[in-house]
């Protein structure tokens, strides 16, 4: 796959989850049969290695490996864009240059884990992951997670100094920030949503793409609703939306990795096993989600 062109930042883009055999490896079988079933329903493009793909738990080789199987599950069909973040800016850079090698199409660079540093330090580490390879890149700004906000001046630093950054995207979880970088940066970055429960404010604000989550249990109900809000067909992503919007909501507590793998598990379109330090849902929090997630299935919609 050659490096995406910024035309090709947009639509909805799964934060693929990385599932797990009862041994705790990698299930590379079901990564690959699962990455196609997504493109299938209509993924513009597939993100591996995020903060919904444990990606913090998997070694240096587990990751290239995902990579590796991804990009030969879905060939030509669409891109893969590998999530990059690291404890360290050199060994950030050194995933940016294995994905490039593994045929990513892209990299979503993510700042670094723990270290909340200064704005020059997570300068300086983002600048040295765009410029480790000529790959399209999207900039990850997640402070609720990260505890690193990029703000929509600091975004447009970025993009003023680096040609291949091609898109954003914000889990700040200010719809807000969508419309002041859209005034800052006008067309420059594809702006895409990071939240779940966001996806129809964000699009209504500017947003034309959504790193989604509850689409890898959920994938035709997901791009419909976003090919909905994007037509500005308001009626129709509100009914389904009204629906979604307690499934969404997983997306945005800590435990959103188990939730999402066990509705991919209710969906039969996956397992609910989460590496260590995770564990799986257990006694009345799991009930609890069971309930919610089996209602909801039960009242699921028609799509047309």
């Amino acid at each position: 796959m050659s490096a995406m062109t910024r035309e090709q930042w947009h639509g909805v883009f799964p934060a693929i989850t990385t599932p797990l055999t009862d041994r705790d490896t990698v299930d590379h079988d079901f990564l690959a049969q699962h990455a196609g079933r997504l493109v299938a329903a209509g993924a513009r493009a597939i993100v591996p290695l995020g903060s919904l793909g444990e990606g913090a738990t998997l070694g240096f080789e587990e990751k290239v490996a995902v990579l590796r199987t991804v990009v030969r599950a879905v060939g030509d069909q669409a891109p893969v864009v590998a999530g990059i973040a690291a404890l360290s800016t050199r060994e950030a850079a050194a995933l940016a240059c294995a994905a490039a090698d593994a045929g990513c199409g892209g990299l979503m660079v993510l700042p670094p884990y723990v270290y909340q540093g200064s704005w020059a330090e997570m300068r300086a580490h983002v600048d040295a992951v765009l410029e480790a390879t000529p790959l399209g890149c999207m900039l990850y700004n997640n402070p609720i997670a990260y505890g690193t906000d990029f703000v929509p001046e600091q975004v447009r630093d970025f993009a003023g100094r680096h040609a291949n950054l091609h898109a954003v995207k914000d889990s700040s979880g200010d719809v807000r920030r969508i419309t002041a970088m859209r005034s800052l940066l006008g067309d420059r970055l594809a702006l895409f949503v990071g939240l779940d429960d966001a996806v129809v404010e964000g699009v209504a604000a500017g947003a034309t793409g959504w790193v989604a989550g509850l689409v890898n249990a959920l994938p035709e109900e997901s791009v419909v609703l976003f090919e909905r809000a994007r037509a500005g067909d308001h009626a129709g992503a509100r009914a389904l939306y009204d629906w979604f919007l307690p499934l969404l909501r997983l997306d945005t507590v800590p435990t959103f990795v188990q939730l999402i793998k066990l509705v991919q598990q209710e969906c039969g379109l996956g397992h609910e096993r989460v590496r260590l330090p995770r564990l799986a849902l257990a006694g009345a929090e799991r009930e609890g989600a069971l309930q919610l997630i089996r209602a909801s299935l039960a009242a699921r919609p028609r799509l047309s």
